[in-house]
């Protein structure tokens, strides 16, 4: 449970830079990351080194007794690089050139940027690769981030022709799989084939499945050189690289390969109001942000790392205050930050790291918080990360024999997020509001209303552990995971669309829900899209009520029970042994009721928490949030010991319990 800050010493007065790291101490500050957007400053000329100020730099952080997160430099490359060669530049969905003046300005596949982000890795970690001060690298910023994973350049489509060729061998074998024949859209060659932008309409789906595919594997390839370079200069340190909140342009899972720790940047705030939430929702936690954002996503980066680093992550920008980014950047109550930084920790995260130390009065972000304001004065934010601190020094939960921190156990529940099944929604979602990131979350937050931990893997995972497996969003059909999901003995819930897709997004032989089929003991013999306003009501076998919006599926009956039924009589939710199917998207009250059953069925104890109140557990300890505006009393046992806070919980208050204590 460590505290960090991001730190950018060439944004100011080096006379300041001793001061500003004998402060970060006193906060509680360990972890400082720095560089990754100083690229210009530590090469001014092509060739030209200054590495002194970044030396001293260093070097004071380090005699501060702080560790030193050093990044790669590569999300801003300078304006002589672009200057020399502009091929190196993204090209937009319209066809216009991804300029400098911002940041990110670069294409994937450019072969001539790849060598520059390699030559500057290398400098970089053979400068500092083996200071005692450096602990850990960052690749990169934020891949992706303004959107730019997808680049339609000339590099890009040579690569995607070699990528394809790769993948299919024979074109025959594409036109095939994509369906060329459709509109007379047939290749002769691989050679043919251009990106999948700038038709008059729709452009073939596969295609563009593919496309996806490729520009995520390209994400992939270009971390890879940097993680192979700092490891080759820097062994013995962790690669990190930071992603970002409801991201899903690159498949993750990929580029957590090549990492010891998975990373993100939590902006509560910002998530909630630029975000899928209703309006309602977006007034209710405007100051708060929604409890599962951040526990989301602290979850599906959990999942991230395996291996001899399984579980591993951290938080590398922690909200601090009002964002600049966002359609509106409401500042956060008072206690929202300490409540930020405690559920990252009960979530199990190594580091919490706050953007940033000072607030930056001049360029893009000027409006955007730090610990500290621009004239230096600790800001609501720093108060409450040095409140964090003192509280993990006073529990001793890092270093007491008594209360050992012990390591993030794996949930009894998974939630399997598969990016290429995201992909496949979005690129055919049939109707304009079905969201596939969304309804994973509303089926992630229903079991974190019911008191519930959630471990959220890939579908690669290994799910034998697992007593209930949620599998809300997974559109691409998969038998060796259908093998798996049985072979486990874990209820299990399809959420609609499951299975409907094969991998070239073409109905399954067997008609939806493809390989899951024979585990459902359903079929979809039809679907259909409900616009805003339209709505089915489900009614229980033994009672009960709610409603699916968005989607509905016709099923017929192939072993499955129906356990709810939609008005006109079919099934809306059905059982098939441990699995359970629902035929439509549902509210929040349907989620909440199925989920209970699922789990009830699974050996797990649902526990109905108040509004927005969550509790997690991190070994024998439970930690519960009140991030609703009314005092709530709650404890999580009988048999529990309260270490911080107590069963009357504040707005935006905390308390920890030991749970292993005697009555």
């Amino acid at each position: 449970m460590k505290l960090g800050v991001c730190y950018y010493p060439e944004q100011w007065p080096e006379a300041w830079w001793a001061d500003d790291a004998r402060q970060m101490v006193d906060v509680g500050i360990e972890y400082v990351r720095i560089a990754e957007f100083a690229w210009s400053r530590i090469e001014p000329n092509p060739g030209q080194f200054e590495w002194a100020w970044l030396d001293r730099a260093i070097d004071i952080l380090h005699a501060a007794g702080l560790k030193v997160v050093m990044c790669t430099p590569t999300a801003t490359p300078p304006k002589w690089l672009v200057d020399a060669d502009p091929s190196m530049l993204a090209v937009d969905a319209n066809g216009d050139t991804r300029g400098f003046g911002s940041r990110r300005h670069y294409c994937f596949s450019s072969k001539t940027y790849r060598a520059q982000s390699a030559r500057i890795t290398s400098e970089v970690g053979k400068r500092y690769g083996k200071h005692p001060g450096v602990v850990a690298w960052q690749t990169d910023n934020e891949y992706g981030c303004h959107l730019t994973v997808l680049s339609y350049s000339q590099a890009a489509r040579a690569e995607f022709r070699v990528w394809l060729a790769k993948r299919y061998g024979i074109v025959a074998a594409l036109n095939a799989a994509w369906g060329t024949v459709f509109w007379s859209q047939e290749y002769r060659s691989f050679d043919e084939v251009d990106a999948p932008v700038g038709t008059v309409t729709e452009a073939n789906p596969a295609h563009r499945l593919d496309y996806r595919r490729f520009a995520s594997d390209e994400v992939v390839a270009f971390n890879r050189i940097q993680t192979d370079l700092l490891r080759q200069h820097s062994p013995g340190r962790d690669v990190v690289h930071n992603y970002m909140g409801f991201f899903t342009e690159f498949d993750h899972h990929d580029v957590a390969q090549d990492l010891d720790v998975a990373t993100w940047d939590s902006y509560p705030l910002g998530f909630t109001q630029d975000f899928f939430l209703t309006a309602d929702e977006k007034r209710r936690y405007a100051r708060t942000g929604h409890p599962d954002i951040p526990s989301f996503h602290h979850d599906l980066y959990r999942g991230m790392c395996q291996g001899a680093n399984k579980g591993r992550w951290w938080v590398m920008e922690q909200q601090p205050g009002p964002v600049n980014w966002a359609q509106w950047n409401p500042a956060p109550l008072d206690g929202m930050v300490r409540l930020w930084t405690w559920q990252a920790f009960a979530h199990g995260a190594e580091v919490v790291s706050y953007f940033r130390w000072r607030q930056a009065p001049f360029a893009q972000e000027q409006m955007h918080a730090g610990l500290n304001r621009p004239d230096r004065s600790l800001d609501q934010g720093g108060m409450e990360a040095k409140q964090v601190f003192a509280e993990v020094q006073k529990l001793g939960l890092n270093s007491k024999p008594n209360l050992p921190l012990a390591p993030m156990e794996s949930a009894r529940a998974a939630i399997i997020f598969d990016y290429p099944s995201i992909w496949m929604a979005q690129i055919q979602p049939q109707g304009a509001d079905f969201n596939a990131i969304e309804i994973a979350f509303r089926a992630y937050s229903a079991m974190r209303c019911l008191g519930l931990d959630v471990d959220i893997v890939s579908s690669k995972a290994d799910v034998s552990a697992y007593q209930l497996v949620l599998l809300p969003a997974h559109m691409r059909e998969d038998a060796v995971l259908a093998q798996r999901l049985q072979a486990s003995g874990a209820q299990v819930v399809f959420g609609p669309r499951s299975g409907a897709k094969g991998q070239a997004l073409a109905f399954p032989d067997t008609l939806p829900p493809g390989a899951f089929g024979t585990l459902a003991g359903v079929q979809v013999q039809r679907v259909a899209s409900l616009p805003p306003g339209l709505t089915d009501a489900v009614q229980w076998a033994d009672g009960g009520a709610f409603e699916v919006t968005r989607w509905r599926e016709d099923l017929a009956l192939t072993g499955a029970t129906s356990v709810a039924t939609f008005a006109d009589g079919k099934p809306a939710v059905t059982r098939h042994g441990a699995v359970w199917y629902s035929a439509g998207w549902p509210n929040e009250g349907g989620w909440l009721q199925l989920l209970t059953q699922a789990a009830q069925a699974a050996g797990l104890a649902p526990q109905a928490v108040p509004a927005d109140v969550r509790i997690s557990r991190k070994g024998d300890l439970a930690f519960v949030q009140n991030f609703s505006s009314s005092t709530v009393n709650f404890s999580p046992s009988t048999h529990a010991l309260c270490l911080l806070g107590a069963r009357e919980l504040a707005p935006q208050g905390l308390a920890i319990w030991k749970l292993t204590a005697s009555k």
